[in-house]
């Protein structure tokens, strides 16, 4: 009968020891960089809103793992608030955490229902953040149909339009059930309808032409100055 040779593998202990301190040092590695937290936070986008505002809606004021976090659930945490429009994450090299920001645009205060609408047609009460905000007044009652068409042609106008409205007021007649009555900051008055809101942009080129006259400019109809004693 022959006889069977068994070789027999030697296993170098030296060689054990390399691998053992690789694996070892792979897992703390990796351990390492998982749980390591956010280095830097930077809040883009905002004007109204500070950052620390923002910082708390997203919950990473404390500074979690950079890794771990994701964007997604982050952003929707900001997003719940009625001051964001939108959010959008980014990790940055060297564990930095960027958060870009679009806020409502107030458009007006609601003197019926007391709280500042803004363009997408969201409101909030008066409180510390939005009792800054410098928007015209809206001084009466407006129908539902109306409102949501006043709010459409109000995110039309222009921010440095906007801040020369001081009131505004509501005031159909018989020929136009869509008519508002403007109160501007110089003294001067502007009748605009639904359909015409977007015209209130070329107020400062009309002023230009007024040559210092006060008194009632009508976009409603004929595109017309009328001088007030």
């Amino acid at each position: 009968m022959a006889t069977k040779i068994v070789k027999k593998t030697k296993i170098k202990l030296f060689n054990f020891l390399i691998v053992l301190l690789i694996l070892v040092g792979l897992f703390f590695g990796v351990r390492f960089v998982m749980h390591e937290p956010i280095h830097n936070l930077i809040v883009k986008g905002n004007n109204y809103l500070k950052d620390d505002v923002i910082l708390e809606l997203a919950k990473v004021k404390d500074y979690p793992s950079f890794l771990l976090l994701k964007e997604g659930n982050t952003c929707k945490k900001v997003e719940k608030s009625p001051y964001i429009a939108s959010c959008k994450i980014k990790k940055r090299w060297g564990f930095v955490l960027e958060i870009d920001v679009v806020e409502e645009r107030p458009l007006f205060f609601d003197m019926n229902n007391n709280q500042y609408v803004f363009g997408e047609k969201k409101s909030v009460a008066v409180d510390s953040i939005s009792e800054r905000f410098r928007v015209p007044r809206l001084l009466n009652y407006v129908p539902d149909k109306k409102y949501s068409k006043f709010i459409t042609g109000m995110s039309r106008v222009e921010e440095d339009t906007l801040s020369k409205i001081s009131d505004i007021e509501y005031q159909p007649n018989d020929y136009d059930k869509d008519r508002f009555l403007l109160y501007m900051d110089d003294g001067n008055m502007v009748y605009l309808t639904l359909t015409k809101f977007k015209m209130i942009n070329h107020y400062n080129e009309v002023l230009s032409q007024l040559e210092g006259h006060k008194g009632i400019l009508y976009l409603d109809s004929g595109n017309h100055f009328q001088i007030m004693e």
